[in-house]
């Protein structure tokens, strides 16, 4: 029987990996990292955003559901809450920055001679549209009318 790759792998092959590794060494990311690499923290955001998990616990049980594949999609480290809880909070958000402007930038060169039927003149943005959801009690001030 053929053995094809999951969609998110296929998807995942067409970053630039030696760009995200080049990032991690710029700011020392994987220093004493025993098992959760920064690539372990990407795909399973990357994961995370695709399919539109809203919390760690949704990620972690989703990933857990298919421990056993968690290879197939490139993900080596263990997963769970905490583990990816401390990642969020102790790693330099700027490894994942300078990646991200490293995609926009090759997406912007790759795509700038399409054509999608609207004419482009302008530089194009990926902008995150995560609704961040907040307890009004906490947060008087996000209180927002639908009237």
């Amino acid at each position: 029987m053929a053995h094809t790759s999951p969609i998110f792998s296929q998807l995942m092959r067409l970053l630039p990996h030696r760009e995200f590794r080049r990032c991690v060494k710029s700011y020392d990311g994987d220093r004493n990292i025993r098992t959760f690499s920064c690539k372990d923290q990407f795909l399973c955001m990357a994961f995370a955003q695709l399919t539109y998990r809203e919390s760690l616990r949704d990620v972690e049980a989703c990933l857990r559901a298919v421990d056993t594949n968690l290879y197939h999609l490139g993900i080596r480290g263990k997963v769970s809450r905490a583990t990816l809880a401390d990642a969020n909070e102790r790693r330099d958000w700027r490894i994942f920055a300078d990646f991200g402007e490293i995609v926009i930038k090759r997406a912007q060169r790759e795509l700038s001679g399409s054509h999608f039927g609207i004419d482009i003149k302008n530089a194009i943005y990926a902008l995150d549209s995560t609704v961040i959801e907040t307890c009004l009690s906490l947060f008087p001030w996000t209180f927002w009318s639908e009237h």
